[in-house]
């Protein structure tokens, strides 16, 4: 400031000083305000320059000043760097906020006060159907067609998610979308949506399993309480006692049979998968499974079922020998049960050609029909129920065979052909398979 009074003072003493020279007193006073006038023109001049250069705030240009105004530069210009410094620190917090959106497994749908959408992340657009370029500014109504939605956003009560289908949803390829409404700053709206398909489908299952089982243990629980009344309160013979006593002891059984398998199952799900560890003489796990499924076949087939053992190949598989003997079992027994007696089975373990194992299991039986394969390993599923329940399953063998090859590494693999038999595998990879002599 005290150099601009100089400025001012020294330019009024020279234009009077000017003014004497050519002149009288009033010149003087006359050079005296031409000064003042000249001074206050290029300090405007100077501050119409800093003004200019505010207005673009573009530090890279550095205008030249001096004086106070030089001062008044330099701090503006730290003043805008500063400002300059914290924009780039909020942008990368707002492009690492909206990264971190954009990843979530959740939809994020950012609306405006109307309802038009101001962004939305990719996961909400692929489970909506949204175009996350194309459609912001367009109306969410008009986009997610759902009339269950449209009565919801219209509404006042976001309290609580709606369920609406997802993108391509069908009977048979079901989606389901969870989506809630929370209203944010000046009437504007975040919107969520989640996949729930996944837990929809658990927790369908999960009933059809709870009502599966009722059902399975009410039917042997009924006959046999049908039978302990008939015995308390109904005079028998012997004979009929004995029956009575037989057929008990087979309800009986079949309850035994069924919480084993659960508990097999529950044992497979809750536990870590086999390691590496055992090798085990593929020979060594046939010729008992094979032994116990003749025994079955004259139990419960007249003629017995002409049952082959090929032993090829004599190689060892790695795993879990409990796991891998419930599983060949299952598929021996389910062939016994399912091919008519005198009917032929064929079972062994080969090499493939990629250097991995199979157990195979192939019956002569009536085949299974084109429609039923993908089901097959369902829990409880049959594909005649009458049938299997007189031949003694549970309906959870090809559920836990399918659990004891995946659990290895593997896979269940069935072919059949109607009026022509089946054929189950149980295919493991080439890691868990070596020689009996490896090198």
């Amino acid at each position: 400031m005290t150099q601009r009074l100089i400025e001012l003072l020294l330019l009024i003493a020279l234009a009077s000083a000017w003014g004497l020279q050519h002149g009288s007193a009033g010149w003087a006073v006359a050079g005296a305000l031409a000064g003042a006038v000249l001074w206050t023109l290029l300090d405007g001049l100077r501050a119409r320059r800093l003004l200019r250069w505010l207005n673009k705030a573009d530090t890279s240009q550095s205008p030249k000043f001096s004086g106070v105004w030089a001062e008044l530069f330099n701090r503006s210009k730290k003043v805008i760097k500063n400002l300059e410094r914290k924009i780039d620190s909020s942008n990368v917090r707002l492009a690492n906020f909206l990264a971190a959106i954009q990843a979530s497994p959740n939809g994020v749908i950012l609306l405006d006060a109307t309802g038009r959408i101001e962004w939305v992340n990719l996961t909400a657009a692929h489970q909506l159907g949204l175009d996350p370029q194309k459609d912001v500014g367009q109306y969410i109504q008009n986009l997610v067609r759902s009339p269950v939605f449209k009565d919801y956003f219209l509404g006042s009560d976001f309290s609580n998610a709606i369920l609406i289908g997802g993108i391509g949803a069908r009977p048979s390829v079901p989606s389901r979308i969870s989506v809630q409404i929370h209203p944010y700053g000046h009437k504007r709206k975040l919107m969520l949506s989640q996949d729930v398909t996944a837990v929809e489908l658990a927790d369908t299952m999960r009933r059809d399993f709870v009502a599966n089982v009722s059902h399975e243990i009410r039917t042997p629980l009924t006959v046999l309480s049908g039978f302990v009344e008939t015995l308390q309160n109904i005079p028998v013979t012997e004979t009929d006692r004995n029956l009575y006593l037989g057929m008990m002891s087979q309800q009986a059984q079949r309850m035994q049979m069924l919480v084993s398998d659960l508990l097999t199952l529950s044992r497979l799900e809750g536990s870590p998968a086999p390691g590496p560890g055992d090798w085990l003489n593929t020979d060594d796990l046939l010729s008992p499974a094979v032994q116990e499924t003749r025994a079955l076949s004259s139990v419960i087939a007249q003629p017995p079922h002409e049952i082959t053992q090929v032993t090829d190949a004599v190689f060892c598989v790695s795993g879990n020998k409990s796991e891998l003997h419930s599983a060949m079992s299952n598929l021996l027994s389910n062939a016994v049960r399912y091919t008519p007696p005198g009917g032929s089975i064929r079972t062994g373990w080969l090499l493939r050609p990629d250097g991995g194992a199979e157990f195979f299991v192939e019956d002569s039986g009536p085949g299974i029909a084109a429609e039923h394969l993908p089901r097959l390993t369902e829990r409880f599923y049959r594909v005649d129920r009458s049938r299997s329940r007189e031949s003694g399953g549970t309906g959870l063998g090809l559920a836990i065979v399918k659990h004891v090859a995946q659990r290895h590494g593997g896979q269940l693999e069935v072919k059949s052909t109607m009026g022509k038999g089946s054929t189950f595998s149980i295919v493991l990879p080439p890691s868990r398979v070596q020689p009996i002599n490896p090198p």
